[in-house]
């Protein structure tokens, strides 16, 4: 019997594709850059599944390319906002996600976002690369203390109460706000429920780690940022367009809040113009799930989950589940 295709749009640990050959016929993107949208139609067309990123843009018509007998886009992310929910579900084609794999990475890496801001850490390392340092002084690079100071979190997912949970080793005041409140989490970390206006007016450093929807688009901007605290920082490790970063760039510019700490941009990976000059900024290349373990683990996910599509059963991590209770064909 002719082994099922499946293609990878860029490549993932080698385990992972090893797990996948064993029972389907795999290509791989060869390139270690993102696919066109000409190019990733080109190479799904007659795959029974497909390995996506959250660069690869799967709409109706990258669907129709790939053909009727696609079943399944697994994306090699917790985040699907690169998806189409309803053309998939249209075309009966589960998509797929990898969430709770990669919640410790991302906490840690938005801590260390938020430790390297308050204490100047890529600037002062730039510094001395570059030669300039010539011995302690008392004034030189003196940046924020995090020990006891406010975190705000925006958006009590499990990374925002992993970040909380790391956060009270520095005996830090946590306030969160949510589209609900969780009175369990308050009790564990001693947190406060707090709406919007307060989360900003009283943070003195923001994390986000809202999902990316229609009404989070912008969740920061001009009018949030100066409701912020002048000595605030800003920290995102969610996704970059819940940020409007010219707004952003114009704040660090005019010292409207203190710094920022970023892993997400808006429109990756190009960068507002600006920010990359200047030194009230961290930024890094979207780098959160960037472990050796969790990529794996993402890997495995993607992978059973394709497996057990392909093999006739379900998968583990849906995120269009009204395809499931669709008769097989139907839509195609």
């Amino acid at each position: 019997m002719k082994k099922p295709s499946v293609y990878v749009t860029r490549m993932i640990p080698a385990a992972c594709l090893d797990a996948l050959r064993a029972h389907c016929e795999v290509d791989v993107n060869p390139d270690d850059r993102a696919l066109t949208p000409d190019e990733l139609m080109q190479h799904v067309r007659g795959r029974d599944a497909i390995i996506s990123l959250l660069t690869d843009r799967i709409d109706g018509a990258v669907l129709d390319a790939a053909g009727p007998q696609c079943r399944i886009v697994a994306n090699y992310a917790v985040g699907f906002n690169n998806f189409d929910l309803a053309a998939a579900t249209e075309r009966n084609v589960i998509l797929t996600n990898t969430p709770g794999v990669l919640d410790d990475a991302t906490a840690t890496l938005t801590f260390t976002l938020l430790l390297a801001t308050a204490r100047r850490i890529t600037e002062s390392e730039r510094f001395v690369r570059q030669g300039k340092w010539e011995g302690w002084a008392p004034m030189a690079f003196v940046g924020l203390d995090v020990d006891r100071q406010t975190l705000g979190i925006a958006g009590l997912g499990r990374i925002g109460k992993n970040v909380a949970r790391k956060a009270a080793a520095f005996d830090m005041k946590i306030i969160y706000s949510d589209v609900r409140r969780d009175p369990d989490f308050e009790a564990a970390v001693n947190a406060t429920y707090v709406d919007k206006a307060t989360l900003l007016a009283e943070s003195d450093f923001l994390t986000l780690h809202v999902p990316l929807l229609p009404e989070t688009k912008h969740y920061i901007g001009a009018a949030e940022l100066r409701q912020m605290k002048k000595t605030a920082v800003l920290i995102n490790a969610s996704r970059g367009p819940v940020v409007d970063e010219a707004a952003l760039v114009q704040a660090l510019r005019d010292k409207t809040i203190w710094g920022a700490g970023l892993d997400v941009f808006e429109n990756e990976p190009a960068l507002a113009p600006g920010l990359a000059e200047l030194d009230n900024v961290v930024i890094v290349p979207h780098i959160a799930s960037a472990t050796t373990e969790t990529r794996l683990k993402m890997g495995e996910i993607a992978v059973r989950n394709i497996l057990n599509v392909l093999q006739g059963g379900q998968p583990d991590t849906c995120v269009n589940p009204d395809v499931l209770r669709q008769p097989v064909g139907a839509g195609a």
